[in-house]
């Protein structure tokens, strides 16, 4: 742990528990137009008011000291005590506008709040939390439009007795960021539905899930397709009908292909039952066929897919064994065979590849570096982050910042989700149940299901170049409803993710909604 060294200063200044922060005065003495002393390195260590840089609150709280992100010096704060303080820049003659802050930041966790700012600049304050990151430095990014010539830039903590933060690198620029997607996977709710699932407002409205996530903020829906499931779900049928209520909705549509009667992920890509015996080059017509089919389809009915996963997880290919990485060469034709049937259909239509594990940057390079070298063609590229397997924040950061770099591709979190309770909701065990299979600072209630995600957005927002497209929620619907379980093939097999979705025990949605109406 990275824990700030106290300071003198930290030590005397008295500590005034609860009071309050208000709005900083609209002009200050040292006003400039440009950021100042946004590295911290103008004054070296244990000072309390950075060179630029104004404070309010317990000021004891809030000093630098050294160990920088790039520099020797960042800006911290921490006390003993409980506190809050506010360390902040007040910009004037700024050119009207959009700007983006972007900081380099660790936390402790465990603040009622730790955030940059943006505000008094004309119009709504913008705010990005701190993700929790003991060791890693984490960036984030904030973006407000100037309306009147001025802004105020604010690092706050309104923290618990020990909890610290540091910050460093700041920089204050012309530009504007945001998630075009925000957005979740509801694959399971046409059969919860047809078994009785019910689902509800947070405040317990009963309602159509698809309308209380709209309304929400969600704005694309992503529906995988099974060739021929057991069940008789999650099948073009079903993907058709659902697909009516999310464009009616007025979402975007990404359909996920999984090319087999079942899950596909990592540790299995099974071939459908129908096309068990056919040849490679039967199966690249197989592909093109069943791709173009279903998207032809939707297309048809007025609902045109916006995005489609060429293949679900495809780590190791898909179409085993004829497809595995093993043979770069006939998995480059299966999935050049599907990008030919989206574009057949819809030009428009982006072609995503999937990937798991974000925090594995070397895996994901060693894999889209032969798809370049095979010429597998593609638009974007869609990883899953779990915290809870793929490793920190700061890791996944990392490789998403370098397939953009990298391959030129606009990259989206196809995949992520967290438990908002520990305790299970049916017979099954849940597959994150206890205590240390959570992410360190994330505790498993609705407030760490929100933060969770506002960590995981935050990170994709801070992608270089908005080439952080956003993020799909997986998966909010899968409620604990008996008969819909994880086993097509097995009505009584239960669901073990029901403490991820997003509507609680009650069928009430969760607080963590409100991640969707990030930038």
């Amino acid at each position: 742990m990275f824990h700030p060294r106290r300071t003198l200063r930290a030590l005397l200044l008295p500590l005034v528990a609860g009071l309050a922060l208000i709005a900083l005065p609209a002009t200050d003495a040292h006003a400039a137009a440009t950021l100042t002393n946004g590295g911290f390195e103008s004054d070296g260590t244990g000072v309390a008011s950075p060179t630029g840089w104004s404070e309010y609150g317990d000021t004891g709280a809030s000093y630098t000291e050294s160990g920088g992100h790039s520099g020797s010096y960042r800006l911290s704060h921490y006390a003993a005590s409980a506190y809050k303080v506010e360390t902040y820049q007040y910009l004037s003659g700024l050119t009207n506008g959009s700007y983006t802050l972007t900081a380099w930041t660790r936390s402790s966790g465990g603040q009622n709040s730790a955030y940059i700012s943006l505000k008094n600049c004309g119009s709504s304050e913008q705010r990005t939390d701190l993700p929790v990151s003991t060791g890693s430095w984490v960036r984030i990014v904030t973006s407000i439009k100037v309306t009147a010539n001025q802004c105020t830039i604010s690092i706050n903590s309104d923290a618990n007795a020990g909890n610290w933060i540091n910050v460093d690198d700041l920089t204050f620029t012309p530009g504007s960021t945001g998630l075009s997607i925000k957005g979740a996977d509801i694959s399971s709710l046409a059969k919860s539905e047809a078994l009785g699932g019910v689902y509800r407002t947070g405040s317990g409205t009963a309602g159509d899930a698809v309308t209380v996530l709209r309304n929400a903020g969600m704005n694309y829906a992503r529906l995988k397709v099974w060739v021929d499931p057991a069940d008789g779900y999650n099948n073009k049928t079903r993907v058709l009908a659902m697909a009516k209520r999310v464009k009616a909705a007025g979402m975007k549509l990404l359909v996920d292909f999984h090319y087999s009667d079942s899950w596909a992920d990592p540790g299995k890509q099974t071939k459908p039952a129908a096309w068990s015996g056919h040849t490679y080059s039967r199966l690249k017509t197989d592909v093109y066929n069943h791709t173009y089919d279903v998207l032809n389809a939707l297309k048809a009915q007025g609902t045109t897919a916006d995005m489609v996963q060429v293949g679900n997880e495809i780590n190791g290919g898909m179409l085993w064994s004829e497809g595995s990485t093993d043979n770069w060469s006939q998995l480059a034709g299966l999935l050049n065979s599907g990008y030919s049937a989206v574009k057949a259909v819809s030009s428009g239509t982006l072609v995503a590849l999937h990937l798991a594990n974000a925090g594995d940057d070397s895996t994901v390079r060693w894999w889209f570096d032969n798809a370049k070298t095979y010429g597998i063609d593609y638009d974007v590229i869609g990883l899953s982050y779990y915290g809870y397997w793929h490793g920190s924040l700061a890791a996944a950061q990392t490789t998403l910042d370098d397939v953009v770099s990298r391959y030129g591709k606009p990259v989206f979190v196809a995949e992520t989700a967290y438990p908002f309770t520990l305790a299970q909701d049916d017979s099954l065990e849940n597959q994150i149940d206890t205590t240390g299979e959570l992410v360190t600072g994330y505790p498993a209630t609705q407030a760490g299901q929100l933060a969770w995600m506002n960590a995981v957005a935050n990170i994709v927002e801070a992608v270089p170049g908005n080439k952080g497209l956003g993020v799909f929620y997986w998966e909010a619907t899968w409620t604990a409803v008996t008969g819909n379980g994880w086993d097509p093939t097995d009505s009584a097999s239960g669901n073990g993710w029901e403490n991820q979705a997003l509507f609680d025990y009650n069928d009430r949605g969760t607080s963590a909604m409100s991640w969707f109406s990030h930038r």
